[in-house]
């Protein structure tokens, strides 16, 4: 049934978004959303409408669960058992073979350490294991000298970062999520959906491409290496395997209101709560590391953090000091410690061709003013 309606809380400040998000119901009875955000720790707009989500509805945003990743990341730092400098073969020693001695976390973290793909590829009963596509990734041959260039690392940096955190503590990037980040905070948005939850899980729809598109998809002589997976195929949104294990380069599952208080808990503080991460700290993983040509995805405007995508002309969504991630399929959340708003939005059917819908891109960007 299409429920144009428009259903939650906004701040009498953003009655303009209000209305455009009341707007874009209206013209599409198909589009399904969920919008939250913070204020310098302050709930200022948590949103949702359309035929295919409600409040409570979760589903997988693809690689905006990567913003876990540097999340967690950066709270080893704070506790200064992960420094970004050292090489990843100091708590990994196997990761030292074929030429990735000298490798440095924040090489790793960063998508310049050549392993979008293990030699030979990966299955997804390795990826979708907490140990397995480590230790291959670890026995491979980088696909370029390491620090020499950057290349997506669009589901390994899921297993090579969880490797990292099980070495650095003992357990693994979903056990140290959770324990420290997820539970303690009260945050929607899981990696690997606990039983109990199933039935508020929304499956991710597929993207229709307008019937007069002719366009192309041009990728680096990577791309499909990296992108084609042997074996069975599976669908990381709505496979159960995938969305149960909670991979944490795309297959976490959650609310936009869990993702927005997650960067909001972390970053900005949250109520009157101080953030769990320092500045200091914040400064120091959402700072850019790598812009440029991206050697797997064959695109020339990319830039990244620790982790994090940094914004670009295809992809503002903040100042230069925000930091986020974006998913395939539509799903946005970010944060800009300059203006304190922390965004997410997620969506049930994203527009094509994919990457951050732009109604999103903009709001993340429309909200400061609105409020200052």
């Amino acid at each position: 049934m299409t429920d144009a309606v428009l259903h939650g809380f906004v701040d009498e400040r953003l009655d303009p978004v209000r209305e455009r998000l009341a707007g874009f119901l209206a013209a599409d009875p198909d589009l399904s959303f969920q919008a939250a955000a913070f204020h310098h720790g302050r709930r200022v707009l948590d949103v949702w409408g359309g035929p295919h989500l409600g409040e409570h509805s979760v589903t997988v945003p693809y690689s905006v669960t990567k913003n876990t990743i540097g999340l967690s990341v950066g709270l080893l730092i704070e506790q200064g058992r992960l420094d970004l400098d050292a090489p990843v073969a100091d708590l990994w020693p196997e990761f030292a073979s074929k030429g990735k001695s000298a490798v440095t976390v924040r090489q790793l973290l960063s998508h310049q350490a050549g392993l979008p793909q293990a030699t030979p590829s990966l299955t997804w009963d390795e990826l979708l294991d907490d140990h397995a596509a480590a230790e291959r990734l670890a026995a491979s041959t980088p696909f370029w000298q390491p620090g020499s260039a950057f290349g997506y690392h669009a589901v390994t940096i899921g297993n090579l970062a969880s490797e990292l955190v099980f070495r650095a503590t003992g357990r693994t990037l979903h056990a140290f999520y959770e324990d420290e980040i997820r539970a303690p905070h009260d945050i929607d948005f899981f990696l690997g959906l606990p039983q109990g939850q199933d039935e508020r899980r929304v499956a991710t729809l597929p993207m229709i491409p307008p019937a007069d598109d002719t366009s192309t998809i041009h990728s680096s002589l990577l791309g499909p290496l990296v992108f084609v997976t042997p074996g069975e195929p599976v669908d990381l949104a709505n496979d159960e395997r995938s969305w149960r294990f909670g991979h944490p380069a795309g297959s976490g599952t959650g609310t936009a209101r869990g993702l927005a208080k997650l960067f909001a808990v972390m970053v900005t503080g949250i109520d009157d709560a101080a953030p769990v991460l320092r500045a200091d700290t914040v400064a120091a993983i959402g700072q850019q590391q790598v812009r440029g040509y991206d050697e797997v995805l064959g695109q020339p405007h990319r830039a990244h953090a620790i982790v994090f995508q940094k914004p670009t002309p295809g992809l503002a969504f903040g100042g230069p000091r925000a930091f986020g991630h974006d998913g395939a399929m539509g799903a946005l959340a970010c944060v800009d410690p300059d203006t304190g708003i922390a965004f997410a939005w997620t969506i049930a059917r994203g527009p094509w061709p994919g990457g951050a819908d732009p109604r999103a891109l903009r709001l993340a960007t429309d909200l400061a003013p609105l409020l200052s």
